[in-house]
């Protein structure tokens, strides 16, 4: 059995690094400009060191037992909840397009947004992990275990950061669902969610007219968003078989962000449909792959919750990804995970891949 389960993670680390592999050749592809310039190797670069990094944090994180993970969890939603208050303090926090979501220390900087993508799935796993008894009083079952949420994504909103407040949201389902929540909770959160949701949009002219955008791109294509169309666009030109690595035109100044947010596009417009399905046919076999190597878990347990959380947010996000490029959903700055330019998202990404391994291996903790 043992044997098994340590091939299941060969096959598995082996889809990441193929996946990885694409991403580093799609970075320096999708880098290259009208004029190219020494950029496309410092694009490549930076994505490598990020890159290299990334791998290293995850094959620390895949180390780390569960049981440690366990101990962390609130040390660590400490930090991802101090990161977020200071990133709004002028001078600490990095304003980019409108928005201060970039926290910079010294030279660096980094989005703590994507750091409480896990670090919210470990706190809210385990508080629903020591209440497993207390599930059914409403005080232990659902205000305890919701209030991290209800400090996390009110910050994110704040900068703001519609798209990923939603994520995070979506993360604590996943953990709720997973964990055995009573469908009771789920009814009331629901109840008092939904409205305030839809207050929310009705109040952001700007997400209106995302609204409106996606529905032009499918009736009338000329008042479609600019990045959506040139998107389209890029999609459409590679047809079956696409232009040849390296030959998009759509990258040359037209395509907004090419080598992050809309890298897929790039892989439609030079590797065409069988470039884009192949993509997606190694994401199929990712989740697969991750499923198979955490089935083992009990069901409930902290270990089971957070793997499978932390491996479906990661999937989620690149079929959200592709969901944005090809005009399924409103347009939303959202990285492509392992495919778009290195940053803070890549090294989360790998870190929950990393955590995922490490839960796969560990014994089951007994809640305190």
């Amino acid at each position: 059995m043992g044997r098994k389960l340590e091939q299941e993670k060969g096959i598995f680390i082996s889809l990441v690094s193929m996946l990885l592999g694409f991403g580093c050749l799609m970075v320096y592809s999708a880098s290259i400009t009208s004029w190219p310039t020494e950029y496309e190797q410092i694009y490549l670069s930076r994505h490598m060191i990020y890159l290299c990094l990334g791998v290293t944090i995850a094959a620390v994180c895949s180390k780390v037992p569960s049981r440690i993970w366990f101990k962390l969890a609130p040390l660590l939603f400490a930090l991802s909840l101090l990161f977020l208050v200071l990133v709004l303090f002028p001078g600490m926090g990095r304003r980019v397009n409108g928005a201060q979501r970039w926290l910079r220390i010294g030279g660096l900087s980094f989005q703590p947004s994507e750091m409480a993508k896990i670090t919210l799935v470990l706190y809210v796993s385990r508080l629903l992990v020591l209440n497993r008894e207390r599930l059914n009083q409403f005080w232990h079952g659902a205000v305890r275990v919701l209030i991290p949420p209800a400090l996390i994504i009110p910050l994110v909103m704040i900068e703001p950061d519609l798209g990923t407040s939603l994520f995070l949201a979506m993360g604590v389902g996943i953990v709720l669902f997973s964990g055995g929540w009573p469908k009771r909770y789920f009814f009331l959160a629901g109840v008092v969610a939904i409205p305030s949701f839809l207050l929310l949009l009705f109040s952001r002219p700007y997400m209106l007219k995302r609204i409106h955008g996606l529905l032009a791109t499918w009736t009338d294509f000329n008042l479609a968003p600019y990045q959506i169309k040139q998107s389209m666009i890029s999609l459409g030109s590679g047809g079956i078989w696409g232009v040849g690595l390296g030959k998009g035109l759509q990258k040359l100044s037209f395509l907004p962000e090419a080598n992050t947010d809309f890298v897929f596009a790039v892989v439609g417009e030079e590797l065409g449909l069988v470039g884009t399905c192949a993509i997606l046919f190694l994401w199929c076999n990712l989740y697969v792959a991750g499923l198979k190597i955490i089935k083992k878990l009990e069901m409930n347990s902290f270990e089971f919750i957070v793997a499978f959380t932390l491996l479906s947010m990661t999937v989620i996000q690149a079929v959200t990804n592709v969901a944005v490029v090809t005009a399924m959903i409103p347009p939303k700055g959202i990285p492509h995970p392992f495919l778009s330019s290195g940053g803070t998202n890549l090294l989360m990404n790998l870190a929950s891949l990393g955590i995922v391994l490490s839960m796969a291996k560990s014994k089951q903790v007994e809640a305190l």
